[in-house]
């Protein structure tokens, strides 16, 4: 049968939780079932290289009516996992889900009670962070630098918790990009989006799989793939830099002939060739950016690699997308 809720929860390396979040998912989606909800869990395991998959396969085993469990044959990331997560979903309400209970399964009937009211995104920010200082204001800097490149209103980008109508999934699910953010693409999609407000806890078990780099590269992919506001400002910049470098070269020109040749601003002028140098390079690098993402599209291999798909009434199968 097909249910309302589908619930897609990416899963990587997290066989020291999931204990804690099967004792919490499970009670919480039979709640709401009791209510006339029926639901049904989507895990992904994104190549995981500890005990994962076996843990999985075996709540699959205790909970066939309701669990669903995809296997990548390697790691993909988290936003191709929550891709394939959607391919296999079948409910007309899609939740996804952190598997580190930073946001509480608890929460998931405040988005399917917003959902019901005619909203086909919700999104949800959290009341108190429980993340380190440094975090949250990166988090907040980064949220506003993207609303202003992106026009893409989303007030806490970094919150998996979050609610899909079918409509915008089965939109999502006809785009073949390489490189995405999940959340962006689904609000360019929607009609009609709105955020609330969801409790926010410690870390059950392990540590964050984003370290700098992953955070500073997943803006630069939100960035480049939903603006080209950047190249944009670049070429104004670029613009702005030769007349002013222009009339720097006159005003030198007029000061020799009138002056002679003098040294005094020699470091000057190596400060300025320096700074010319650094934005040209700053540029080299955001064109780049743009370049590889083009690079990746036109190699046309698959996004990921579905070795298994655990469920109900049919055989184990494998698929690429």
């Amino acid at each position: 049968m097909k249910p309302e809720l589908s619930v897609v929860i990416p899963v990587y390396n997290e066989e020291a939780g999931l204990d804690r979040l099967y004792a919490r998912l499970y009670p919480a989606l039979d709640a709401l079932a009791a209510t006339g909800v029926s639901y049904e869990i989507v895990f992904v395991n994104d190549g995981s290289r500890d005990g994962t998959a076996a843990m999985l396969a075996t709540q699959f085993r205790l909970r066939p009516d309701v669990t669903r469990v995809v296997l990548f044959n390697g790691n993909y990331g988290q936003h191709m996992a929550i891709l394939a997560g959607f391919q296999a979903t079948r409910g007309d309400i899609i939740v996804t889900l952190d598997a580190d209970l930073q946001n509480p399964p608890e929460e998931i009937g405040k988005l399917v009670e917003k959902m019901r009211e005619g909203y086909d995104y919700v999104g949800s920010v959290r009341r108190k962070r429980q993340d380190s200082a440094w975090r949250t204001y990166a988090s907040k800097l980064m949220n506003r630098l993207r609303e202003k490149i992106t026009r893409i209103k989303i007030t806490d980008q970094g919150n998996m918790l979050r609610a899909y109508g079918r409509n915008v999934i089965d939109l999502i699910n006809q785009c073949s990009e390489v490189n995405t953010f999940v959340p962006a693409l689904a609000y360019t999609f929607s009609r009609k989006p709105t955020e609330i407000l969801v409790e926010h806890e410690e870390r059950a078990a392990g540590e964050s799989k984003y370290s700098i780099y992953s955070l500073i590269r997943l803006n630069f992919d939100l960035m480049t793939g939903f603006s080209v506001v950047p190249l944009q400002i670049f070429s104004m910049l670029g613009m702005i830099l030769s007349i002013a470098s222009g009339a720097l070269v006159i005003w030198l020109l007029a000061r020799r002939f009138l002056f002679g040749a003098e040294a005094e601003g020699l470091f000057t002028l190596f400060a300025i060739a320096f700074f010319l140098m650094g934005v040209i390079l700053f540029g080299i690098g955001l064109l780049g950016e743009y370049v590889g993402r083009i690079y990746q599209q036109v190699r046309g291999r698959p996004r990921y690699v579905v070795q298994a798909v655990l469920e109900q009434g049919s055989t184990d199968r494998a698929d690429t997308n």
